[in-house]
């Protein structure tokens, strides 16, 4: 059983100060607030996973990095807020916002880039531990390479730039933790007793 408790902490895991609005920015950064590989969707999938995860530590390592994306998903919004915050309507039409304007005014809503609304299709949560473990390794090398895209884009703004590299990082150390889980999850699954007998040996249901 889990029992997690969650606490909030009136602070960004990293500090943002934005001294340049931007609403060009906010366009593009926003996809990692609510598109297929952002925060939002990393967030939930991995704390969705967990529950299929055949031993604590695994389990243990899915919350831990589902409840980071959590807060930096609330950094990407800051961003975007940061960004945006006291542009006009006109700016908005500009940087290519007037229709994320028309629904949304200057709030922050998931979706891509592309302006398509954030869509649980993209949790990928199918109960088996090594499945969710390898897509998960996959998830974090995309969300890498998007934020890598993303400073490269936002790379006259140093204090953009700043909070992106900081992400990025963090998407690599979670790429490195979900191999450590896929390698005990493996090892344990490998083991003769652990097997299950009859129709129903399909490697996922072994006990803690």
């Amino acid at each position: 059983m889990l029992t997690n408790m969650y606490y909030y902490v009136k602070s960004l895991q990293y500090p943002i100060n934005i001294r340049n609005r931007n609403p060009k920015l906010a366009k593009v950064i926003i996809s990692q607030y609510g598109g297929p590989d952002g925060e939002l969707a990393a967030s939930l999938r991995y704390l969705s996973q967990r529950f299929g995860m055949p031993d604590k530590k695994s389990k243990a390592i899915l919350n831990d990095i589902g409840t980071e994306e959590l807060a930096h998903l609330e950094m990407v919004g800051t961003l975007v807020h940061q960004l945006t915050d006291g542009a006009s309507p006109e700016e908005m039409e500009a940087a290519g916002l007037a229709p994320y304007y028309t629904d949304h005014g200057w709030g922050v809503y998931p979706q891509a880039a592309a302006g398509f609304p954030f869509n649980a299709v993209t949790l990928a949560v199918k109960g088996d531990p090594i499945a969710d473990l390898t897509e998960d390794l996959a998830a974090e090398q995309k969300a890498r390479a998007t934020y890598e895209k993303l400073i490269d884009l936002c790379k006259d703004d140093r204090d953009v730039v700043d909070v992106l590299k900081y992400l990025r990082e963090r998407e690599v150390v979670h790429f490195q933790r979900f191999g450590e889980a896929l390698n005990g999850v493996q090892e344990k699954l490998y083991q003769r007793n652990l097997y299950l007998t009859g129709g129903n040996n399909n490697n996922c249901g072994c006990n803690n």
